[in-house]
């Protein structure tokens, strides 16, 4: 049976997914200005600031936001095939699956090229410049530099354009390594859709946490287990024995829900570097070693049983559901993928230049003893009290420049794919039968 007509709102997917992209660009701000947050503690034997504790330390991570997507992604995309094979509409939810797979695709890849073309133009036209020189080892790493041709400029972006969809690699914007991943969770879940269409739903659950259980064991932590989650996610959201069973225990399961939130933030802690410096993460590290498949990064397992435990939690608790529904949460919703394809870009430019153009470069240090250059000194930052300003400030930028690429990039792009579904698919015709004549 379907869920109760109260239970059917997925706002709070939205707001969840609006605070994993806002998270991504709170992580990759934290790797260009303040890296040592990545570690437990200060050093080896030393103390530990503010986020750097167990559960603040989930603002500053990225992980859990890569696998935040992934589960959405699966829970999002299944939830109107799941209602319609409920009540037996399997033809329409077999179309459904099959156009939505098409469009998924498209409105995936154009932004990307958008993204990519755009930030290759800047490379070019010399915008990393300054990237490349400044002290920060992530802009620095990120920052392409010019082609060395016309003609190689574009054999370069085309090259790029590829490869992100191969490989992951695209060097005018390393972070969209995600996007080839991604997209291949949402084939998948098409994929699940298509073949459990005539499954009965407690079995079609049964299936889902078998090949959850599979693909844990695989130790496939970014896409696997995070795509069946949502999955699972969506049968739940969708069966009203599940809401009516909640609902008769409010207590019990506001005190679950409420446990699972708080050991979803613990999990998404897990240092990326040096856990063993901290008794906590040494701790976590050794429960992982018993807990996930043998040689598993638990660096990406970790934030991935994290943010299961919150979005399964979220979904079991009504004050949770209501906090991510709200407004700005559903704000920054609306533009999590326009956030996610332009952040880095005004990381590496427009952050850039606010932290570092009105610093010199420290003067060449001149040879060694032997006669040899010595390395040229980054440039440095030019007012660490700046910080307080300029970063708030960024994100002011990014969200302004993500709500015009939703009103211009994001339908341009909607458009196009459109236009060529209208050209590549069947058109559907209602075939009348001939009346019986008497």
């Amino acid at each position: 049976m379907p869920a109760p007509a109260n239970a059917q709102n997925t706002k709070w997917a939205d707001g969840l997914r609006g605070l994993a992209s806002a998270l991504v660009v709170t992580a990759h701000v934290t790797r260009s200005l303040a890296p040592f947050l990545l570690k437990p503690t200060l050093d080896e034997n030393g103390g530990a600031v503010l986020f750097q504790l167990p559960v603040l330390r989930t603002f500053v991570m990225g992980r859990p936001s890569v696998a935040a997507f992934a589960l959405l992604a699966g829970f999002v995309n299944s939830l109107k095939p799941s209602r319609q094979t409920k009540a037996g509409q399997i033809d329409s939810a077999l179309s459904g699956i099959a156009k939505s797979a098409y469009r998924r695709t498209g409105r995936f890849i154009m932004p990307s090229v958008v993204a990519t073309t755009l930030s290759w133009l800047f490379c070019q036209f010399g915008a990393y410049s300054l990237g490349i020189k400044v002290e920060s080892n992530w802009i620095r790493d990120t920052s392409p530099r010019p082609s060395g041709s016309f003609a190689g400029a574009f054999v370069d972006l085309f090259h790029s354009l590829r490869t992100t969809w191969t490989n992951g690699a695209n060097e005018y914007d390393k972070i969209q390594w995600t996007l080839t991943f991604l997209l291949r969770g949402s084939m998948l879940v098409y994929l699940s859709l298509f073949a459990t269409a005539y499954v009965q739903p407690g079995y079609r659950f049964m299936i889902y946490l078998i090949l959850y259980m599979y693909y844990y064991s695989m130790g496939d932590a970014v896409i696997g287990i995070n795509v069946f989650a949502g999955l699972m996610l969506a049968e739940m959201h969708n069966s009203q024995e599940v809401h009516s069973y909640v609902e008769r225990r409010p207590l019990t399961f506001a005190v679950l829900s409420s446990t699972m939130i708080f050991l979803g933030l613990f999990s998404n802690s897990y240092p990326e570097d040096k856990p063993e410096w901290a008794p906590w993460s040494d701790a976590m590290t050794n429960l992982g070693h018993y807990i996930f498949p043998k040689g598993a990064e638990l660096a990406r397992f970790y934030p991935a049983i994290g943010a299961q435990l919150i979005c399964f939690g979220t979904m079991l608790n009504q004050t949770a559901k209501r906090i991510f529904s709200s407004k700005w949460p559903c704000f920054m919703g609306r533009h999590s993928f326009a956030v996610y394809l332009i952040h880095a870009p005004l990381i590496r430019t427009v952050l850039c230049w606010m932290l570092y153009g009105l610093s010199t470069r420290p003067p060449s240090p001149g040879k060694d003893e032997k006669g040899d250059q010595l390395p040229q000194p980054w440039i440095p930052l030019t007012s660490r009290w700046s910080l307080f300003i300029i970063v708030p400030l960024f994100y002011v930028i990014v969200y302004r420049c993500a709500m015009l690429w939703s009103a211009h990039v994001d339908p341009f792009c909607g458009r196009v794919t459109n236009w060529v579904e209208s050209k590549i698919f069947r058109q559907e015709e209602r075939v009348e039968k001939p009346l019986l004549q008497a």
